[in-house]
């Protein structure tokens, strides 16, 4: 069985009426795709995105079993007013309840809030849950501002406490340090870091200890960063025991490592060495199947690179199905 955990859709259509600030879909001559026209951006957004019937076909091709639908990233608009973006937040959860209602067994939805205003974010996951969608996308950041930022807490302690997962999105932010056409590689790595760090350091993670969080592309660089905190609190290599005379953290608590694993991570980090050393320092039951379909072409079969490492048949089930289903807090349907 095999769990894509990191996959997108996109609503068929926009409500007549809505806001000027919404996106739209505009029709592409002779083609069954559309385009996503949000602002100044252009997405061709092929039928698969937003078609039940192709979603399944697509995902027999590729040797998958179930998706976790979430919205496309794009359309996590928190520029947007607040207003405006809970009516597109709603109308996106509709479409996703929607869409994942043909087949439950094999369509998981997540929803969207606008984390732009924290307590309307909050409010509105009680909804999300609800439409029986399994939790929520988030970016990296919001408007340039940490998700372990304490306005957030209330945020998560909410979705810790309706049992909804959430998934991190890696989002390009403001950086005048890289040139524009780093942002989907190396900017996108640090924006992951930086989300997963934050919690750690910002408190949220030890506040929340139930939270069942994921990340996308294993949250960037941030498992690089981890032995390095680690050393910080410990004062030792190779996770080795605390000396605690030894530490720059003056910090007695659970260690940046034991947060960290708290964590679910997904593998897309295209090179089987990348995610070696994720399954040695994170551990096989914290990774996850991701492969960003169908914004981005999937392996043939989807998690070829996983199944190529030769991993023992209990870790390699749980990178493929089990941890999905752990993460999001439900059974498979079958």
């Amino acid at each position: 069985m095999l769990v894509d955990a990191h996959a997108h859709l996109l609503p068929r259509d926009y409500p007549p009426g809505a806001p000027s600030c919404f996106p739209r879909m505009e029709p592409i001559e002779g083609s069954t795709d559309l385009t996503l026209a949000f602002g100044a951006m252009r997405f061709r957004a092929r039928d698969v995105f937003f078609d039940a019937e192709r979603r399944l076909a697509a995902q027999d091709t590729a040797g998958v079993d179930a998706e976790v639908l979430s919205p496309m990233p794009p359309l996590l608009r928190f520029d947007l007013p607040a207003a405006d973006g809970l009516a597109l937040a709603r109308h996106v959860n509709d479409f996703t309840a929607q869409l994942c209602a043909s087949d439950p067994a094999r369509l998981i939805g997540l929803g969207m809030v606008p984390m732009q205003d924290p307590d309307a974010a909050a409010a509105e996951l009680a909804a999300i849950g609800e439409r029986g969608l399994a939790g929520v996308e988030i970016s990296s950041h919001v408007l340039g501002v940490s998700i372990g930022d304490e306005r957030f807490l209330p945020f998560f302690a909410e979705a810790t406490r309706l049992g909804l997962a959430v998934f991190v999105h890696a989002m390009p932010g403001a950086n005048d340090r890289l040139p524009p056409a780093a942002a989907g590689t190396y900017v996108v790595g640090l924006e992951g870091a930086l989300a997963a760090a934050s919690l750690i350091a910002g408190g949220t993670a030890g506040k929340c200890p139930d939270l069942r969080i994921a990340f996308s592309h294993a949250a960037g660089g941030f498992p690089l960063m981890l032995p390095r905190a680690q050393y910080f609190w410990s004062g030792t290599w190779n996770e080795e025991p605390r000396v605690p005379e030894r530490a720059i953290m003056k910090d007695e608590g659970p260690s940046p490592l034991e947060f960290a694993r708290r964590f679910y991570y997904d593998s897309l980090v295209f090179d089987r060495r990348a995610i070696r050393f994720l399954v040695d320092l994170l551990g096989a039951d914290r990774l996850l199947i991701g492969t960003d379909f169908p914004a981005m072409s999937r392996e043939d079969p989807a998690g070829r690179t996983v199944r190529s490492l030769d991993l023992p048949a209990q870790w390699l089930e749980d990178i493929t199905w089990n941890n999905a289903f752990r993460w999001l807090g439900i059974k498979p349907a079958r």
